[in-house]
């Protein structure tokens, strides 16, 4: 049950009163600022107007002129529009009939009521998870108790805590599962004859060695005509989840799956995304298909779209995949080769065609049977996920293709697509100023030529010192790709049509994809008009685990590093501001902050902007993006997920700078010491 919301009655005659819409940003004092568009500054709001909002939640609010201190706007919050999160963690306190609950959290907030039947026979000072269910104005907040938790497994709560903060509910609601569990598991005869029954075709998926919800699979068989069929099949998690059920809700509430690096928080309840909907070798399934015939010089003929029923020969990791593509031997090795062989073509030409050409590199930990990091693993982009990662562009792109041609009444249907912006040439400059001290080019005449100079540059570097400081700041300056109805194109992909509809398992836009999809099909297109605000919610969703999945790793970082307090390390510099450096290790992957201040006893140190850089005013000595660095480990705080390292003077300034600088410190301390006398 969501808390009401709760909306200021406007009197009559009030036509000049003006509104704003924010999100409300609370601070440890408790006074409120609502962060919006529609005014030149932050909007000052004091907890008596708060009207039931908590911190990071989406509001109205009216302003009041009549009321400014200093200058600044105040304002009054009049309605929740959306809230940012409803389950906190925190302490139990209980008393006779009722409990009151403190949460644990660094910003102001009422305690919650919670009747004591809501408290899942939790005891005093239980550290517990609480959902505020209602919140009347002028009253308390009422919630009810959904965990309890181990308050000595200091790693598992921060998780939940990261989880918590960014909006994700940690459990489904009783009805949601009640649901999932009622959809039976046969699949009945009558469904099988709706589809297109490919049983018969070879197929196999391909995913990491730990995933246990297999959404997409591949059939390959060669036709009586020499062409390719090849088969990009995925799971129909439309057919289970239906508009309007809670599954349904609850689905699009979280919008996406939380990977963090020692658990997943599910869009959809195993029962769905383990069981039903996984593609599971040696089971039938219902999947939702795009199937190519491909010529043997790879070119595509035609394809076809449609709902199938398919059963998986074989389930293999991307190691064992890469294993065979390697050695060229193994199980079904001819069908894997054949498959990656067309991978790679699909590859090559995509980016002769203006696809930028990023490495990527995933860094993750080595857990313990406690969750507790005691490694770092780096995993980088071969061949077997090359050829998955085609063949499901393929499909993304033909099905986004496919929709953008269907017109009810002379108009296009409201649409998911997945678009990537043209970079900002306004932001790109400083990074082409910076990529040409490395000798590295740019052409700004059109986005294709930047596209171009991206690729050259990332090919010349490679291999390189300055390869990853290159490749990490290209892609800060590109945009973010997001979900909209409004079709500009995918610029880092160089598609002109592209969606999600590959894993309906793990994202809600595939979902929606899967729906529009079916009904384009059979001819039934009903416009949403709210695909809009769906779209731009996904997007939200998307932004909030992916902040989840950084604090996550973050924290993970910092217990890890802790382990190596006083040690040193070699590292690369991989940010810079006015207050310091950032220091990636070059053997861990663990990011930790250099202050200014450590650094105030070589030189007093000036941030350059343009230049990525702190520059010392006497010395010259300059600490780069990019730049190779010896660091030593000084502190890690857990709660603030934050590394401290020092700079190590290991050859970057000569023992006569050193002197300089400390003597030209000393003398500046002495005069003091005579102004003060």
């Amino acid at each position: 049950m969501s808390p009401k919301k709760h909306t200021k009655k406007r009197r009559p005659g009030n036509s000049g009163d003006r509104f704003v819409t924010g999100v409300l940003d609370v601070s440890r004092a408790g006074m409120g600022f609502i962060i919006t568009p529609d005014a030149p500054e932050d909007i000052l709001v004091r907890p008596a107007d708060f009207n039931t909002a908590l911190h990071g939640d989406t509001v109205r609010a009216l302003l009041n002129d009549d009321h400014k201190k200093r200058g600044r706007q105040q304002g009054a919050i009049v309605e929740v529009l959306k809230r940012k999160q409803l389950e906190f963690p925190g302490k139990l306190q209980l008393s006779a009939n009722f409990a009151f609950f403190i949460a644990d959290t660094d910003k102001a907030m009422p305690d919650i009521f919670v009747p004591i039947d809501k408290t899942m026979n939790a005891t005093e000072n239980d550290t517990v998870v609480v959902r505020i269910t209602e919140w009347q104005k002028n009253k308390k907040p009422v919630g009810e108790v959904i965990q309890i938790m181990d308050a000595s497994d200091e790693s598992d709560l921060a998780m939940k805590q990261i989880l918590m903060e960014n909006g994700f509910s940690l459990a489904f609601g009783d009805e949601a599962l009640e649901e999932a569990a009622r959809i039976p598991e046969l699949i009945s005869r009558e469904e099988i004859g709706r589809r297109k029954d490919l049983r018969d075709v070879f197929t196999i998926t391909i995913d990491p060695v730990d995933a246990k919800d297999f959404d997409d699979a591949l059939s390959f068989r060669i036709l009586d005509n020499g062409d390719y069929e090849v088969g990009v099949h995925i799971a129909d998690v439309s057919h289970y989840v239906e508009p309007g059920t809670e599954l349904d809700k609850e689905a699009y509430q979280r919008a996406t799956s939380v990977y963090l690096p020692d658990r997943v928080l599910p869009m959809l309840p195993e029962r769905i995304s383990n069981e039903l909907c996984s593609l599971r070798p040696n089971e039938d399934k219902l999947t939702f298909s795009a199937i190519f015939q491909i010529s043997p010089k790879y070119k595509i003929k035609k394809h076809w779209l449609g709902k199938t029923v398919i059963h998986s020969n074989h389930r293999f990791s991307y190691e064992e995949a890469q294993e065979i593509i390697e050695q060229e031997e193994g199980l079904y090795k001819d069908e894997i080769l054949a498959l990656n062989k067309l991978s790679q073509h699909f590859r090559k030409l995509r980016f002769s065609k203006g696809a930028i050409n990023f490495s990527s590199q995933e860094v993750r930990f080595k857990l313990d049977e406690k969750g507790r990091p005691v490694g770092i693993m780096i995993k980088e982009s071969k061949e077997s996920h090359q050829l998955i990662e085609e063949l499901m562009l393929l499909a993304n792109r033909t099905v986004a293709e496919y929709v953008s041609g269907i017109r009810v009444d002379k108009k296009e249907i409201p649409f998911p697509y997945r678009v990537h912006d043209t970079p900002d040439e306004v932001k790109l400059q400083p990074f082409i100023a910076f990529a040409r001290k490395y000798g590295h080019d740019f052409d700004l005449s059109s986005p294709d030529r930047i596209a171009s100079s991206f690729n050259q540059m990332l090919h010349d570097a490679q291999g390189k010192p300055e390869q990853h400081v290159l490749e990490q700041l290209g892609i800060r300056t590109m945009a973010k790709a997001v979900y909209t109805t409004e079709n500009i194109g995918h610029y880092g992909l160089g598609f002109s049509h592209y969606c999600h509809f590959t894993s309906p398992i793990r994202r809600y836009p595939d979902v929606l994809v899967h729906r529009i999809l079916f009904d384009c099909l059979n001819g039934r297109v009903v416009p949403d008009k709210k695909m809009e605000q769906k779209s731009k919610h996904c997007s939200e969703r998307e932004r909030a685990a992916m902040e989840s999945e950084r604090a996550a790793n973050k924290y993970k970082q910092v217990e890890y590093m802790r382990n190596f307090l006083g040690e040193e390390f070699e590292g690369v510099i991989s940010g810079v501001a006015s207050f310091g450096f950032w220091v990636e290790t070059t053997e861990h992957k663990c990011e930790g902050l250099v202050s200014a201040v450590s650094l105030a006893e070589f030189d007093d140190f000036v941030h350059v902007e343009g230049d990525y850089s702190l520059v010392g005013r006497r010395s010259g000595k300059k600490f780069r993006m990019g730049d190779k660095v010896t660091i030593k480990v000084i502190a890690g705080n857990l709660a603030k997920r934050q590394l401290d390292y020092e700079w190590v003077v290991a050859s970057g300034m000569t023992e006569e700078k050193q002197t300089s600088s400390v003597s030209a410190r000393q003398l500046k301390h002495k005069k003091n010491k005579k102004k003060k006398k």
